[in-house]
């Protein structure tokens, strides 16, 4: 059976393609996908307030401050939707459960949570395994170099990381020399530039 070259470099085109432009972009387009400590901090978020928006209005507050804790409850419902609902629900029927200790925990939890971001290099590594694999499963002669190319491409990817890990070790290591070590790669191109300042970020 013959193996068109088309439908073997089809997917691995687009594989490079998303592989730099994670690169490109850095880590700071990646993110997880919210875990389950984030879900319950978004419904325990709504919840909040919620039950704040119940007791201005209860408390008969200014009316600027209800309108606050108001809107404050409609923006909060957003954070849900974004994350989704949790498998577990935090106990929070009444303002003492909402301000437990636990509710204080789950908030610094999810702020640690959501700062974090996947590794680029990671990311490109894990991309460039799934291209291999689907080259592997097309076979013949175009599967082979494709595979041979993509293995290719990682080991090159490996080097560059080494590359730019050593080269941030040094300048952190030899202080003084860090501006003749800038001056010595101002001939790179804006987009190699562009790249190592993306990996460096990430």
């Amino acid at each position: 059976m013959k193996m068109n070259v088309r439908n073997v470099t089809s997917p691995v085109i687009m594989v490079l393609i998303a592989v730099a432009m994670s690169l490109v972009a850095g880590c700071n387009a990646l993110r997880f996908a919210p875990s389950e400590q984030q879900k319950q901090n978004a419904w325990l978020h709504n919840r909040t307030t919620s039950v704040a928006a119940e007791k201005a209005r209860a408390e008969q507050t200014s009316a600027e401050l209800q309108a606050l804790t108001k809107l404050s409850e409609k923006q909060s419902r957003a954070f849900t939707a974004y994350c989704g609902l949790p498998k577990e629900y935090p106990q929070a029927e009444s303002s003492s459960e909402i301000l437990a200790q636990s509710s204080w925990q789950l908030a610094d939890t999810a702020l640690a949570q959501s700062v974090e971001r996947p590794d680029p290099w990671q990311v490109a590594d894990s991309f460039l395994e799934v291209a291999i694999g689907a080259s592997a499963l097309f076979g013949g002669i175009y599967g082979t170099r494709a595979v041979r190319f993509l293995k290719d491409a990682r080991s090159k990817s490996q080097a560059l990381k080494e590359i730019v890990e050593g080269n941030e070790l040094y300048k952190k290591q030899n202080e003084t020399q860090t501006q003749a070590f800038k001056a010595a790669h101002e001939s790179q191109s804006t987009q190699t530039r562009q790249l190592v300042a993306s990996l460096k970020q990430g």
